[in-house]
């Protein structure tokens, strides 16, 4: 195993996931899925369906303790609703800068550090991450930014015997951009799932379904998970 990738099921894993299959043959690449607690099983479904449209070995993991006592809004403990409004709007109410609900505490500093010990425990030199400018962004998602991922790769990097390091290669697009480069590498957006509700369709106005409609317009595509 050459390569390890952080695969959600969404729009920007599996597009990292594209892009990691450009480099390294099928057999040499480990997509990890995490369960975090989160309300709806949609994204693991997803993962798992991208997982196999690419013929790579996945491997699921439950990460939901370290978020127990969390109120974040995604998760199952949670009583809070889940915002109806974009990003922008919700960052306007903290002064332009800030967390939002969704952010789950750190989350992917956990999941890259679990990423890191089963990248040595294969031999893998290398992990896939898919941390966009739009999250980024007002440090909405701070473990989403330049910085954090820098920290991160220096972490891994040193931490595994300077054998492995960390690529984000989506780091500096926002999901427009992230949406043609997947479109150009026929990523199987069909399969994919964003909405942080779990209904049977999206809800189409929670922050990522807002932020995925906007990315494949300004496409001039249709979204083709939508019905």
């Amino acid at each position: 195993m050459k390569c390890v990738v952080l695969l959600s099921g969404g729009v920007d894993s599996t597009t990292c996931l594209a892009m990691a299959l450009t480099k390294y043959k099928k057999d040499d690449v480990l997509a990890l899925t995490a369960y975090y607690g989160q309300k709806h099983a949609k994204e693991l479904e997803a993962a798992r369906k991208v997982a196999a449209h690419y013929g790579v070995q996945q491997q699921e993991v439950d990460l939901s303790q370290a978020f127990s006592l969390s109120d974040c809004s995604l998760l199952q403990g949670s009583h809070k609703p889940i915002a109806h409004e974009s990003y922008a709007d919700q960052l306007a109410k903290k002064g332009g800068e800030g967390t939002v609900d969704t952010y789950v505490p750190f989350r992917n500093g956990l999941f890259l550090s679990f990423a890191a010990a089963v990248a040595v425990s294969v031999g893998a030199e290398v992990i896939y991450y898919g941390a966009h400018a739009d999250d980024a962004a007002g440090r909405a998602y701070p473990d989403c930014t330049p910085e954090f991922e820098t920290a991160m790769n220096t972490a891994i990097y040193e931490g595994s015997g300077r054998t492995c390091h960390l690529e984000a290669p989506l780091l500096s697009w926002n999901k427009a951009g992230v949406v043609k480069e997947g479109l150009r590498l026929g990523a199987p957006y069909e399969l994919t799932w964003s909405c942080y509700e779990g209904g049977d369709t999206p809800c189409g106005v929670c922050g990522t379904c807002r932020d995925r409609a906007a990315a494949f317009a300004a496409n001039g595509v249709k979204d083709p998970a939508l019905p």
